[in-house]
């Protein structure tokens, strides 16, 4: 048996997609939320002018998920802090970012009812000091944009790198590889996908391909990070 886990940043309006197919297949996924950047409606993705300044994704915007639409969207799956603002270790002090990344957590449980473990670092970025005030906020990780061609490798969980990236070229290749370990983990941003059909069709056959497989079971990204812990 392998162990399959995914997580997915931002809580964009393309989540509203993705779950779709998650839940069309029975797969478990985390959301890394930022709640200070939720609108009460939800924003839905749009393309931008080619002069606009505003950051996008090859000029694609993925939208954000309102705060009135989280229940219907992210319900039944785990929600994790990506602070409250998306704000960058080392960009603001450490208290404000430890703030930040306590309040997105206390927001989410409000909300969801749940607890929220899970933390990923806005923009990939962390610091020791960073990592040392999570882990004594009780955090169980904090998930890097690092990769690992084994999840064993992991010694630190507050700078805990997935196996790849969905859009990884050689996904299938570090899937098979990953079973040694008997854990794989992959992560994203569902405005990647954008709207173009041929790569939502593609992502779905891979979530449709790992859900069939009799030897994959589905995982929250916590669990990934407590499997690695007794290793």
């Amino acid at each position: 048996m392998i162990k399959v886990a995914q997580c997915w940043d931002d809580g964009v309006a393309t989540d509203i997609r993705l779950v779709e197919i998650f839940r069309k297949y029975n797969a478990k996924a985390t959301f890394n939320l930022c709640p200070g950047a939720m609108e009460e409606n939800t924003v839905k993705p749009y393309w931008l002018d080619q002069k606009a300044k505003a950051w996008s994704f090859n000029g694609f915007h993925g939208g954000r998920v309102g705060r009135k639409d989280l229940h219907a969207v992210y319900d039944g799956f785990q929600l994790a802090s990506h602070c409250m603002m998306h704000e960058c270790a080392g960009a603001v002090s450490d208290a404000e970012f430890l703030k930040s990344a306590v309040d997105a957590r206390n927001f989410l449980e409000d909300t969801f009812q749940q607890e929220c473990r899970g933390f990923a670092w806005p923009c990939g970025r962390h610091t020791p000091e960073t990592e040392n005030l999570l882990a004594e906020a009780g955090f169980a990780y904090g998930r890097t944009v690092g990769n690992t061609s084994d999840l064993r490798r992991n010694t630190n969980m507050m700078a805990l790198d997935s196996s790849c990236h969905f859009h990884n070229p050689m996904f299938w290749k570090i899937f098979e590889d990953a079973k040694d370990s008997g854990v794989f983990y992959f992560w994203g941003h569902s405005y990647e996908m954008m709207e173009y059909p041929a790569l939502w069709e593609r992502f779905e056959e891979k979530i449709k391909l790992l859900s069939e497989d009799p030897e994959v079971e589905w995982v929250d990204v916590v669990d990934i990070a407590e499997i690695l812990k007794q290793k």
